[in-house]
């Protein structure tokens, strides 16, 4: 399987399910504005689609059927939506602090578009998960901001790292928020495990 992104979370939950992968990453434009769920799944139909097509013309790693050459691949997107806003990941340290305040005491929602590509055969669904900050006082808040966590992550928390403290409840899957809703790629293709 090849997997469309830089994400070292991603290639972290794969490697803890012993899934075999290679990583291919492909600059493409991402939405960040409209309905929330069509947005997650056209970024990761984006990433999948650029990856598959230079594979497709790539020469050897093309082709080869349904489980050789690593045909299938993997694209994901993961943001964070309140009250129909998307929060993706934060320019800079004011726009996280900007973010953050948003979230603080709220319940938002955490969707993850996943799309597999095989040839002419594509797969993709939506993760859902609801997550609750806590409050965050000033003192909590710029603690966060100084450890740097925020950067690159949607949301502008990391749930797996410090960012677990600001976090008083979630409902759904834990991996989801982390960036790889592991329930849903599975479900939309079982066979992953037998590789592994």
């Amino acid at each position: 399987m090849i997997l469309a992104s830089r994400s070292p979370q991603r290639r972290t939950i794969l490697e803890q399910l012993g899934i075999p992968f290679e990583v291919r990453i492909a600059d493409v434009e991402e939405l960040t504005e409209g309905p929330p769920h069509d947005v997650v799944v056209e970024n990761a139909y984006r990433k999948a689609a650029a990856v598959s097509g230079l594979t497709e013309g790539g020469g050897p790693d093309g082709g080869g059927g349904p489980g050789g050459g690593g045909g299938l691949v993997l694209g994901v997107d993961t943001i964070v939506t309140l009250g129909g806003k998307i929060y993706g990941k934060p320019e800079n340290l004011e726009h996280a602090r900007e973010t953050l305040r948003a979230l603080s005491g709220q319940r938002h929602t955490v969707l993850s578009g996943v799309c597999l590509i095989e040839g002419s055969r594509v797969r993709t669904a939506v993760s859902k998960t609801l997550v609750e900050l806590r409050a965050l006082d000033e003192t909590l808040l710029e603690w966060y901001l100084a450890t740097g966590e925020w950067s690159e992550r949607a949301g502008g928390y990391a749930i797996q790292g410090r960012g677990a403290a600001l976090v008083g409840g979630i409902e759904g899957d834990y991996l989801n928020v982390v960036g790889l809703p592991v329930t849903l790629l599975l479900e939309l293709a079982p066979e992953l495990l037998w590789t592994a």
